[in-house]
């Protein structure tokens, strides 16, 4: 029964656990790290390990998004950004890097219009290298971009705001029906955030072939002290995945991938993301330290440069020194922190608790600690 605590005598409050309330407990049983795999697959592409970037202009170009595909991941570019504002955007993401205020900058660099030829231009960069294409677009923009972003020929399609419902109210626009507008496709959709079981099993109705659980947050979001709104990480990927149980039952067999969004720093975090059902995470911060990023170790997150409500600060990892993306994902690190060599960390995890594949991995053990 889901721990339900009276604040006051007219409201109640469920009690939610971060990732660092939890810890995984090992099993009777080890195993040798070399039989561990750390590989997915998400329709019909399959990936190395369970990685997708998020899709934020600090760390994701179409060159790094190729990067990280070759080795093992997923990369997204986010087609309502920079690579699509502008022809060559070295310039403006290096005016940020002096910038006295960041976040005007920002809203200043976003507010060139969206050019649906650099789109076509981006998508093939990408595809020339032979990986699979995804790119990113927000619910509010999805009915204008999309026959440009399918003309284009991408291979995933994510539809990402800050909170995603599969039932959007509005007396203004004509609002985005999910499930109609995913049954019209011929691939697969990724779709999110959501933070809680009903909102997930909704989305999973929609037909998306994955959900994102959470709204990315991070050191240097404040979606909490602008909205209000804070996401207990392992409680939400933990809610959604009795939600993809559920639905697993409800349609005789049709499995939604998890991808968690948010309170993701190490390979630990990874670790704990996975455990409590998630099937990939979405690293956004943890890849500033990824050599020739973007904005040079710069970050922030898409809602950052939000026109009214910005939400997040420019920012970078304290004392962060560039890594080639080899030794972040894989190692081998010299640094105990666990911000490198993240999924060597994950792999190493797996083995200690005798697990052989990420499916097995989510029926860990965990304990609260905190």
């Amino acid at each position: 029964m889901r721990d339900v605590v009276e604040i006051g005598l007219g409201k109640t409050a469920q009690r939610g656990y971060h990732l660092d309330d939890i810890a995984i407990v090992p099993t009777r049983r080890t195993r040798d790290v070399d039989d561990v795999s750390t590989a997915w697959q998400l329709d019909a592409y399959k990936f190395g390990i369970p990685c997708v970037a998020h899709p934020s202009d600090a760390t994701m170009s179409p060159a790094t998004v190729a990067e990280l595909g070759k080795a093992g991941g997923l990369g997204i570019l986010n087609v309502e950004g920079l690579w699509t504002r502008y022809e060559d955007p070295s310039k403006q993401l290096l005016s940020l890097k002096d910038s006295a205020s960041p976040t005007a900058t920002l809203q200043e660099l976003y507010s060139e219009p969206i050019k649906p030829e650099l789109i076509a231009e981006r998508v093939r960069e990408i595809r020339s290298h032979d990986v699979t294409v995804a790119v990113r677009v927000s619910p509010q923009h999805t009915l204008k971009l999309a026959p440009v972003i399918l003309d284009a020929g991408v291979d995933l399609l994510v539809i990402q705001g800050t909170l995603v419902s599969a039932e959007h109210v509005s007396t203004v626009d004509e609002p985005l029906n999910l499930k109609e507008f995913i049954a019209d496709l011929d691939l697969p959709v990724i779709v999110g955030g959501c933070t809680n079981y009903q909102t997930a099993l909704h989305l999973m109705r929609t037909g998306a072939a994955g959900v994102i659980v959470g709204i990315g947050a991070d050191d240097l979001s404040s979606t909490d002290n602008v909205l209000g709104i804070r996401v207990p990480m392992a409680t939400a990927i933990a809610d959604a995945a009795a939600a993809r149980r559920d639905y697993l039952d409800e349609t005789g067999g049709r499995y939604v991938h998890l991808i968690a969004d948010g309170d993701v720093h190490t390979s630990g975090d990874i670790a704990k993301a996975l455990a409590c059902g998630a099937d990939a995470v979405m690293l956004g911060m943890p890849l500033t330290l990824m050599a020739n990023t973007p904005a040079g170790g710069l970050w922030w997150h898409p809602s950052a440069s939000h026109p009214k409500l910005p939400r997040g600060h420019v920012g970078s990892i304290e004392d962060a020194h560039p890594v080639p993306l080899e030794k972040l994902l894989f190692g081998p690190s010299d640094d105990a922190s666990g911000s490198l060599n993240l999924f060597g960390g994950v792999k190493r995890a797996m083995a200690k608790c005798g697990y052989r594949d990420l499916k097995e991995f989510q029926r860990v053990g965990l304990m609260l600690d905190r």
